[in-house]
């Protein structure tokens, strides 16, 4: 007998199912939620059982149906925590950007134009650009955000978020960006503001999000990249040459706010449509 068996004593169900044993005999019923167990497949203690007993087993909250209640809690909390926010636009680019970098300069002042239009700035919490467009915002008075996410190395949520959320799930993460923001801008990075970036385009160019400008800030930076789409994505047929119509690349920030702000304008059209 295990420790866990002895701990949590249960009374061995009849050897036979026999459909004709009155129903008291039956073979001993568990219930998990929605779930029945019968025979071999029944548990030797219950989840309450199990959380009230400190001594007991830890292994199951690692375990894949208590991920799902872990998994449901971030987005509750996020919904919640970004249903009021109004207009937003996500600024992407590395988290290794210096503060005497001209692109975290250049972040910060973006920050601050967002801020002065009207929009929330959603970054991902850390360093380098994302501290820059937060701390951008913060100068203009406006609504400064951060999605954090779990890493194996720490990161702390910069000094410069006013609403900070942690997510322990990359996926629930991104859907904070998309659901909450009319645009994306992306400085340059490294895989994970690619990951953002890709992500984004493949939404706009599926037309799950529409009026979804990104917007690529650092023309040096993206022209190989771009160059290489065009040749070797649109030349080998993976993608059509109208889809790189879907990124605007610009050193311009006069010419990033002049797009997001067309683009609010082509989704006020498309709601008042939506409206008769």
């Amino acid at each position: 007998m295990t420790d866990e068996q002895s701990r949590y004593p249960t009374p061995d169900p009849p050897p036979v199912d026999d459909p004709g044993l009155p129903p008291s005999q039956h073979p001993v019923e568990w219930r998990r939620g929605r779930i029945t167990l019968r025979r071999g497949q029944r548990q030797r203690s219950t989840t309450d059982q199990r959380l009230l007993d400190s001594r007991g087993p830890v292994d199951w909250v690692h375990q894949d149906p208590w991920r799902v209640m872990r998994i449901q809690s971030e987005f509750v909390e996020g919904f919640g925590a970004l249903a009021e926010l109004g207009r937003a636009v996500s600024v992407f680019g590395s988290a290794r950007t210096k503060p005497t970098d001209p692109r975290y300069a250049q972040a910060r002042q973006l920050g601050q134009l967002l801020a002065q239009a009207g929009y929330a700035v959603i970054t991902g919490g850390g360093p380098g650009i994302m501290e820059g467009a937060n701390r951008g915002a913060v100068d203009a008075d406006g609504v400064s955000v951060g999605l954090g996410i779990e890493l194996p190395f720490e990161q702390r949520l910069n000094d410069w978020v006013d609403i900070g959320i942690n997510f322990r799930y990359f996926f629930a993460r991104k859907t904070m960006f998309l659901k909450y923001s009319q645009g994306f801008v992306v400085f340059p990075g490294g895989f994970g503001t690619m990951d953002e970036m890709f992500e984004a385009l493949t939404l706009t160019q599926t037309r799950k999000v529409t009026q979804f400008p990104v917007i690529l800030v650092g023309t040096a930076y993206w022209a190989g990249l771009l160059a290489w789409a065009r040749e070797q994505m649109v030349g080998a047929g993976n993608v059509d040459a109208a889809d790189l119509d879907l990124v605007t690349c610009t050193d311009d920030l006069d010419e990033v706010m002049r797009v997001l702000s067309e683009a609010d304008a082509r989704r006020r059209e498309r709601d008042d449509m939506d409206l008769y």
